[in-house]
C-alpha cells in the first residue's frame, strides 16, 4: 500500500550524506588548525550529524517499505523514531561542545590561523544553507518527517557555523579571545532548543498527536460535504503515522437510504475529504442509519 521512494527524496538524502561527511574532515581540519572553541563545537556537531543522517537514510528507506504480515500499517512510522533520534544526537552535540569549551577555558587554548577557519566555516555555512532549504522543501512537498527532521539539523549547523564566524571575527578584531568560548556556548544552547523541540514533536507522533489545524479544514470539509447531501457525521479521528495521513469518521444516513447509493455517496466523499488533505492519504468511513445514531459502542468512542 506504500507509495515508492521517490527520486527527490533518494537523491536530496544521499545528498546531505555525502555533504556531512565531507564537512565534517573539513571542520576537523579547521578545529585541528586554529584551536579554537566554537569551531570544535561545529565540529562536534558535526560528528552526530553524520549519525543522525546515516540513520535517516536508512528511515527513509524503511518507511517506504510496503506493508505486510507483521506490519499492517506500513513502516512509517519509524520517520518519528528517526526525527527523535536526530533530536537527541543535536542535543548531545551540544552537551559536548559544552564540555568541550569548560576544558579548554581552564586550560587556556591559543586560537591560530583564523583566516584559514573563517574560510573553511563560511563554505560550510553555505553549502549546509543550501542543502537544508533543500531537504524542508522536498521534505514538506512529500511530507516526509524524515526529510524535515534532516532539513532542521543541516540548518541547525548553520547556525552553529554563523556564530563561529561572529566569534573568530570579533577575535581578530578585537583581541579578546573570550569572544571564542561565548559563541560556542551559544551555540549549544541553539543546538539544545533544536533538538528537544525534534525530540517533542517525534514523541507527539509515536503518541499519535492531532494537527488542530488539519482537523479544521477536515471539519470545515465534513460540514459542507454532508450539509449539501443532508447527512450528518460524527467520530472524526484522524493521525499522521510519518508519511501517510489516516482518517475516518462515521456518516450517518436516513434509515431508508439504499445501500448501495450511501456507499456510492461515502466513497464520493471520501475523495473530497482525501483531497483536503492531498497526497498520501487512507480515508475510510462507517456508514450506519439515522435511527441508530446514538447508539455507539464503547469501542467506536475515543
Amino acid at each position: 500500500m506504500n507509495a515508492r521512494l521517490s527520486d527527490d527524496q533518494a537523491k536530496v538524502m544521499n545528498l546531505s550524506l555525502a555533504v556531512a561527511v565531507l564537512l565534517l574532515f573539513a571542520k576537523i581540519f579547521a578545529a585541528a588548525i586554529t584551536g579554537s572553541s566554537a569551531i570544535y563545537s561545529d565540529a562536534a556537531e558535526s560528528v552526530t550529524h553524520v549519525l543522525a543522517v546515516a540513520f535517516a537514510a536508512w528511515a527513509l528507506r524503511l518507511a517506504h517499505k510496503p506493508s505486510d504480515d507483521t506490519h499492517h500499517f506500513g513502516h512509517d512510522k519509524v520517520a518519528f523514531v528517526s526525527s527523535g533520534f536526530e533530536g537527541a544526537m543535536i542535543s548531545a552535540a551540544a552537551l559536548l561542545i559544552v564540555y568541550e569549551t569548560g576544558r579548554q577555558m581552564l586550560v587556556g587554548a591559543e586560537i591560530a590561523s583564523l583566516g584559514v577557519g573563517m574560510i573553511l566555516t563560511a563554505a560550510a555555512a553555505a553549502v549546509n544553507l543550501v542543502l537544508g532549504l533543500a531537504l524542508l522543501r522536498v521534505g514538506k512537498r512529500r511530507h516526509s518527517a524524515v526529510l524535515r527532521a534532516n532539513g532542521e539539523h543541516v540548518l541547525a549547523d548553520v547556525w552553529t557555523s554563523g556564530g563561529v564566524l561572529a566569534a573568530l571575527a570579533l577575535v581578530h578584531f578585537t583581541g579578546w579571545r573570550w569572544w571564542d568560548p561565548i559563541f560556542a556556548v551559544l551555540a549549544a544552547g541553539k543546538l539544545l532548543w533544536t533538538g528537544f523541540r525534534l525530540m517533542r514533536e517525534s514523541l507527539g507522533g509515536l503518541m499519535d498527536q492531532a494537527d488542530l489545524a488539519v482537523e479544521k479544514e477536515l471539519r470545515e470539509t465534513l460540514d459542507a460535504e454532508c450539509t449539501a447531501r443532508g447527512l450528518s457525521y460524527h467520530n472524526l479521528r484522524h493521525r499522521h503515522s510519518g508519511r501517510t495521513h489516516w482518517i475516518e469518521f462515521h456518516l450517518v444516513f436516513p434509515d431508508d437510504a439504499g445501500l448501495l447509493d450511501a456507499h456510492e455517496v461515502a466513497t464520493e466523499l471520501e475523495g473530497r475529504v482525501a483531497a483536503t488533505i492531498g497526497q498520501d492519504v487512507r480515508v475510510i468511513s462507517h456508514l450506519e442509519p439515522r435511527s441508530a445514531e446514538d447508539r455507539e459502542e464503547h469501542w467506536e468512542l475515543r
